[in-house]
C-alpha cells in the first residue's frame, strides 16, 4: 500500500466527520430552544435539528451504498465531503429554524456518502485481524473526534449557539489529503450478473437482519443521551452547555477506548459474545442513570454506556465486511448505516412521548433494562442464533 501511513490516517479522520454530524451542536441545543422560542413546537423541531440529518442519512445510504459499488469509493467520499462543509456550516449564517433544518437534512446526504465509502475502503484495504483492529481504529478515532467536537462544541456554545456550525468545515480541509493520497482499489467481479439477481441472492439475509436490527435498536437508546441528557442534567444539577458537552463528551471517550482495544478482545471472543457484552455493559448504564441523581454520578454511570458502544460498531462493521462478498460490500454496509443512522432519527420521536408521560427518569431506566435482557437473551441462545442466520463466523 503506497503511503500506508498517510491513507491510514485520511481514512481515519474521514471518519470524525461522521460522528460531528450530531454531536457537535448537541451542547447548543438548550440555547438554540431558548432562541426560537416564538416557533410553535420549539422543543421537537430543535431536537430535530440535531437527529434529521440521520434520517437523510438514512434515504442516502442505500443510494450510496449501490453509487460505491458503480462509480468508485474515492470519487464519493471526495463529493460527499464538498459538499458536507458547505451543508454543515451554513447553520451559523441561517436565520431560520427550518433553512437550518434544510442544510443538516444535505448534511446527511453526505454524510451517508462519507460514512459508506470511507468504511468500504477500510474493508476493501485490508482483512483477516488487520481489518478488525483498523475498524476498531476506526471507531475509537470517530469516539475521541466525538470527544473533541463535544468538547469544544460545548465551550463555544455557551459564547454563541451558532459557532459550532463552523466546525463543520474541517471537512475542506482533508480534501486535499483524499485526492492526493487515496487509492481506488482493484474489487473482485461477480461470477454472475444475470438481472443482479444472482449477486443479490449471495448476501447473509438472516444474518443482515440481526446486524441491521441490532444497530437500529442500539441507536435508538444510545441516542437518549444527546437528545435528553442536556435537558436531564439542566432539570437535576443546572448543568450549563460546557457541562452537558463535558458529560457527553465522556461518554464518547469511553467508547473510543472499547473501540481502540477491539482488535484485541475480538481476537477472545466471538462476534455474537462481543454483541451480547455492548447490550449489557450499556444496558447497565442506562439503569444507572435512571437510579442515580447528581451530576457527578451520571458521569460515573456513562462509563459503562461508553464502552458498550464502543465494542458493537466496530464488531458489527466488522461481521458485515466478513460475511459480505466483495462485490456486494458497499450495499451491506450502506445497509448498516442506514439502521446505525435511522435508531438515531427514530430516538426523538420515540422517546420524546414517552418522556413526557413518564418522565426521564424512568425512561433511562426502562431502556437500560430492556438493552440488559437483550444482552442476556443474545449470551443464553448464542449458539442457536448463530446457526439461526448460518454464520459461522458469528462463532468465531
Amino acid at each position: 500500500m503506497p503511503n500506508a501511513w498517510l491513507v491510514k490516517i485520511t481514512l481515519l479522520l474521514a471518519s470524525t466527520l461522521t460522528v460531528m454530524s450530531g454531536a457537535t451542536i448537541a451542547p447548543s441545543l438548550p440555547a438554540m430552544q431558548d432562541y426560537f422560542a416564538e416557533v410553535s413546537n420549539a422543543d421537537f423541531w430543535v431536537k430535530l435539528v440535531l437527529t434529521i440529518p440521520a434520517l437523510f442519512i438514512v434515504i442516502g445510504s442505500p443510494i450510496a451504498g449501490q453509487l460505491v459499488d458503480v462509480i468508485g469509493r474515492k470519487p464519493l467520499l471526495i463529493g460527499s465531503a464538498l459538499i458536507y462543509g458547505f451543508a454543515g456550516g451554513s447553520g451559523y449564517v441561517l436565520d431560520s429554524l427550518f433553512a437550518i433544518l434544510g442544510g443538516r437534512a444535505l448534511l446527511g446526504l453526505a454524510v451517508a456518502g462519507i460514512m459508506v465509502s470511507a468504511t468500504t475502503l477500510i474493508a476493501d484495504y485490508f482483512s483477516g485481524d488487520q481489518r478488525a483492529n483498523f475498524m476498531g481504529l476506526q471507531a475509537a478515532f470517530m469516539g475521541f473526534g466525538g470527544v473533541l467536537f463535544l468538547s469544544v462544541g460545548g465551550f463555544i456554545a455557551d459564547l454563541n449557539w451558532r459557532l459550532p456550525f463552523l466546525i463543520y468545515l474541517f471537512a475542506w480541509l482533508l480534501l486535499p489529503l483524499m485526492v492526493r493520497v487515496l487509492y481506488e482499489p482493484e474489487r473482485i467481479p461477480a461470477a454472475s450478473d444475470q438481472g443482479g439477481q444472482a449477486n443479490v441472492s449471495s448476501l447473509p439475509v438472516r444474518l443482515l437482519v440481526l446486524i441491521y436490527a441490532s444497530a437500529l435498536l442500539m441507536q435508538v437508546v444510545f441516542y437518549l443521551i444527546p437528545t435528553q441528557l442536556p435537558f436531564y442534567l439542566k432539570q437535576i444539577a443546572g448543568a450549563d452547555a460546557a457541562r452537558s458537552g463535558l458529560a457527553i463528551a465522556l461518554s464518547t471517550l469511553f467508547s473510543a477506548i472499547a473501540s481502540l482495544n477491539y482488535g484485541k478482545i475480538k481476537q477472545r471472543f466471538s462476534f455474537i459474545t462481543i454483541l451480547a457484552l455492548a447490550f449489557s455493559l450499556m444496558g447497565l448504564g442506562y439503569i444507572g442513570i435512571g437510579l442515580v441523581g447528581t451530576y457527578g454520578s451520571v458521569l460515573l454511570v456513562l462509563v459503562p454506556a461508553g464502552l458498550g458502544l464502543g465494542l458493537l460498531m466496530p464488531n458489527l462493521n466488522v461481521w458485515t465486511s466478513k460475511e459480505a462478498p466483495d462485490h456486494l460490500r458497499g450495499r451491506a454496509l450502506g445497509g448498516l448505516t442506514t439502521f446505525f443512522f435511522l435508531g438515531q432519527f427514530l430516538s426523538p420521536i420515540v422517546s420524546q412521548p414517552v418522556s413526557q408521560s413518564m418522565g426521564l427518569t424512568k425512561t433511562y431506566g426502562l431502556s437500560g433494562l430492556l438493552l440488559v435482557v437483550t444482552g442476556a437473551v443474545l449470551w443464553i441462545s448464542k449458539k442457536q442464533i448463530c446457526r439461526f442466520v448460518a454464520s459461522a463466523a458469528g462463532q468465531s
